[in-house]
C-alpha cells in the first residue's frame, strides 16, 4: 500500500500526537521517500505551565518532526486553544479544505475515530470530511481511547521505533 505513496499528511490536534500515534511510521515513510507533512493544530500558547515560555511547543515540534526527518518546510503549527476545538469545528474544516486543494496526499494519517479527547475527535471528523476522497487512516492513542480498533497495520523496524522515540524525547 504504502509503495505507491508520494505525499502523506500527518493530522495532530496537539503537538506530539502525531508522534505517539504514528511517529514510527513517518520515520518509515521519510525513509522510503515520501514526502510527509505535518499539521499541529495547537501549541497551547495560552495553557503552558507557569514558567513555560509561549513559544516551548513549537519549537519542540520542530525538533521532533526534524528528528524524525520532516523538512520545517513540511511543519505547519497552528495555535488553536487546547479543548476548544469543537467551537472552532469550521475553522479546522476550511484548513483541512485548503489542505486537501494545496498537497493533494494520498494518504492522511488522523486521530482515530475511537479517540475519546474533545480535540482529537474534532480533528478526526472534520478530516474525514475534507480527505474523503484519499486513504484516512487512524492512529490511536492507548490513554485517549476505549478500545484498540485496527484496521491496518505498517511493519516498523527497530530503527523506525528508536527515531520515534527521538522525536518523543525532543518534548
Amino acid at each position: 500500500m504504502i509503495e505507491t505513496w508520494q505525499r502523506v499528511l500527518v493530522l495532530a490536534p496537539h503537538t506530539d500526537d502525531g508522534e505517539f500515534g504514528c511517529g514510527g511510521t513517518m520515520a518509515r515513510l521519510v525513509e522510503a521517500g515520501i514526502e510527509v507533512h505535518y499539521v499541529a493544530f495547537s501549541i497551547a500558547t495560552r495553557s503552558l505551565p507557569s514558567g513555560f515560555a509561549p513559544d516551548t511547543l513549537a519549537r519542540e515540534v520542530r525538533e521532533a518532526t526534524a528528528a524524525l526527518g520532516i523538512p520545517e518546510a513540511q511543519l505547519t503549527v497552528h495555535d488553536f486553544d487546547v479543548r476548544t476545538f469543537p467551537e472552532r469545528r469550521q475553522d479546522i474544516l476550511e484548513l483541512l479544505v485548503a489542505l486537501w486543494e494545496e498537497l493533494r496526499p494520498d494518504a492522511v494519517f488522523q486521530p482515530s475515530h475511537h479517540d475519546v479527547h474533545q480535540d482529537h475527535q474534532t480533528v478526526a471528523q472534520e478530516g474525514l470530511r475534507a480527505f474523503k476522497r484519499t486513504t484516512v487512516l487512524g492512529y490511536e492513542i492507548p490513554w485517549n481511547n476505549l478500545d484498540f480498533s485496527y484496521g491496518a497495520y505498517i511493519a516498523l523496524e527497530q530503527r523506525h521505533l528508536d527515531r520515534k522515540v527521538a522525536a518523543l524525547e525532543r518534548y
